[in-house]
C-alpha cells in the first residue's frame, strides 16, 4: 500500500560488493509499494547499482574498512538518494563522455553517463565524494523559452 508521508531512511554499509543487492532490494520494495512504474524501477536499479559501484571502487578504493551510506526518501510522486562514500572526491564535470571518439572503447566514466540518463536530477557535492539523485514519477515541463526545468 503506498504511504501518503514520504518514507525517510539510511542505510549505512561496508565498502563489500556483495552489499549492493541488498541496498538495491529495500529501495526497489519501497518504490513498488509506492506504485512506481517497472520503468521507474529499473532506472533507480540501475543508478543506484552504478553509483554504488562507483562509490565502492572509486571513493572508497574497495576499502572494506570505509563505509557507504545511502539516505533515501520515496514518495508517492519522487525518489531521493544521497550516496555518500569516505573517499576523496572528485571533479564530476572532468569525466570523459563515454559516447565520444577516443572514449568509446574506454569503460571510464559510463556509469556516470548512465546516471544522468536515467535520473532526472543528479548534483555532487563540492568535494565530490557525495551524489543525490532524484527521479520523478511524472517528469517535470521543461519551459520552452528558457530550457529550465518547472517543479
Amino acid at each position: 500500500m503506498a504511504s501518503k508521508t514520504p518514507i525517510v531512511r539510511s542505510i549505512t554499509v561496508e565498502s563489500v560488493s556483495s552489499n549492493v543487492a541488498g541496498v538495491c532490494e529495500q529501495i526497489l520494495l519501497e518504490l513498488q509499494a509506492n506504485k512506481f512504474s517497472e520503468e521507474d524501477v529499473f532506472a533507480v536499479h540501475l543508478s543506484l547499482q552504478e553509483a554504488f559501484l562507483n562509490a565502492l571502487k572509486h571513493g572508497n578504493k574497495m576499502d572494506s574498512a570505509k563505509e557507504i551510506r545511502i539516505d533515501y526518501s520515496v514518495g508517492l510522486d519522487r525518489i531521493e538518494i544521497l550516496m555518500t562514500d569516505e573517499g576523496e572526491g572528485f571533479d564530476p564535470e572532468s569525466v570523459p563522455d563515454p559516447r565520444s571518439g577516443e572514449n568509446l572503447y574506454r569503460i571510464e566514466g559510463r556509469g556516470l553517463f548512465l546516471i544522468r540518463s536515467y535520473m532526472d536530477v543528479v548534483e555532487f557535492n563540492e568535494r565530490g565524494n557525495r551524489v543525490r539523485m532524484v527521479r520523478y514519477k511524472e517528469k517535470p515541463a521543461l519551459e520552452e523559452s528558457s530550457g529550465q526545468i518547472r517543479a
